[in-house]
């Protein structure tokens, strides 16, 4: 059986801050991680080419037959079809950007060691349809289209576990609930798009659904909570108030009232009560936001974008952030006033400014924040850490004297 690798290329830092802490291959989108999509779609176990610091966490394991895919894509289809057929040397492209190759062993080695493996037959997919990641705000531009994909992925040929008739219901042939799903007392219109609810999450009395959403495995959506598509709640999440087309990769949570909307959070986060995130200029121009790939801010092509947020950033009550505002990894926020909308990691502050989160305590909180669900802040996790808070140092202009 062939060995699947899922690759980072140069386009990497497009994907940061979210992409710090993990390969893009592990950005959730949809219902999935694009990892766990391409595991359903070919039936494997997937390895990872992807930074050094990261490898030791998300390593690489290679044989004689390899198929190599673009961690930013997708799968599709017509995209699976054609990986399945395949051939030695063989690539597919887009435009100058490799989507996926089929290499022996040897090749792989060479391809490791940025060795000359020779010459592989190309061929473009611009006639293939399929879904791809450019930058990192593309997480909640194509959520709505890759969760349905998903939901038909997921419930194909299965059945629901029954729907309590406390709820009013819309569109019930669209609604899934996994085993040990508790929802009781609350109204779901799924005609706008599926609603999927994992193993064991909480829907508690009178939240309003408005599909498409995904609510993952032990996730928690509070009483009275309005959530808008195209939502997605990763595993171990809890969200109150009102929420619109976001994605909370995971273990992350805001609890209480406030909006959320057209925003990416990572995994660890907490949103203080009563935090707020515009998506939507004044001006109703197009919004621009940081792009880490070109060391500036850069046109997102959106009207509507809010927040992006990495691994184990925080902010306090009453935060308010501005339209298409980027937060780094383990980073505080707080303050009355608006923050700029840029936040490199490991900063602590607001409006009247910042200073650096000192990496010491914030290994602290993040070992303290992880046992609560009895998940271990490892070696290798704060080895990535480490390299997080090095890298990440130019961006602390205050620490310049």
């Amino acid at each position: 059986m062939a060995h699947l690798i899922l690759f980072d290329n140069e386009n990497r830092d497009n994907f940061l801050p979210l992409a710090f802490t993990r390969p893009v291959c592990e950005l959730r989108v949809g219902i999935l991680t694009i990892r766990e999509k391409w595991q359903m779609a070919l039936q494997g176990e997937v390895a990872y080419i992807t930074q050094d610091y990261l490898a030791g966490k998300f390593p690489i394991d290679y044989g004689e037959e390899n198929i190599l895919i673009n961690g930013s894509v997708l799968p599709s289809p017509q995209l699976i079809k054609l990986i399945q057929q395949m051939e030695y040397n063989e690539a597919f492209l887009r435009g100058e950007e490799l989507i996926a190759a089929k290499l022996n062993g040897e090749q792989l080695e060479q391809l490791i060691h940025d060795e000359d493996f020779g010459e592989l037959k190309g061929f473009d997919l611009q006639d293939t349809e399929y879904l791809k990641l450019d930058h990192v705000w593309d997480l909640f531009k194509i959520n709505a289209e890759a969760l349905r994909q998903d939901f038909e992925m997921i419930t194909k040929g299965r059945t629901s576990a029954p729907i309590s008739s406390t709820n009013q219901v819309l569109g019930k042939e669209n609604v899934f609930l996994e085993e040990g799903a508790s929802v009781e007392c609350c109204t779901i219109n799924a005609t706008t798009g599926p609603v999927y609810i994992g193993k064991n999450a909480l829907v508690m009395e009178g939240v309003m659904i408005r599909g498409p959403l995904a609510i993952g495995e032990n996730s928690t959506i509070k009483m009275g909570a309005k959530v808008y598509g195209a939502t997605t709640l990763g595993p171990y999440c809890k969200i109150g108030g009102e929420v619109k087309n976001s994605i909370l990769q995971g273990y992350s949570s805001k609890s209480h009232e406030g909006y959320l909307g057209d925003a990416a959070i990572g995994e660890w986060c907490n949103l203080g009560a009563d935090t707020n995130n515009s998506n939507l200029k004044n001006n109703y121009e197009e919004v621009k936001m940081w792009n880490y790939g070109a060391n500036s801010f850069a046109k997102t092509g959106m009207q509507f974008c809010g927040l992006v947020m990495g691994d184990h950033s925080k902010t306090g009550i009453n935060t308010m952030l501005n339209t298409g505002t980027m937060v780094g990894v383990s980073t505080n926020v707080f303050g009355s006033e608006f923050p700029r909308n840029f936040i490199p990691s490991f900063a602590w502050g607001g409006y009247k400014g910042f200073q650096t989160y000192r990496a010491d305590k914030a290994f602290d909180t993040m070992e303290r924040v992880m046992a609560r669900r009895n998940v271990e802040f490892g070696v290798e996790d704060r080895i990535i850490m480490l390299r997080i808070f090095e890298d990440s140092s130019k961006y602390r202009r205050w620490e310049v004297k």
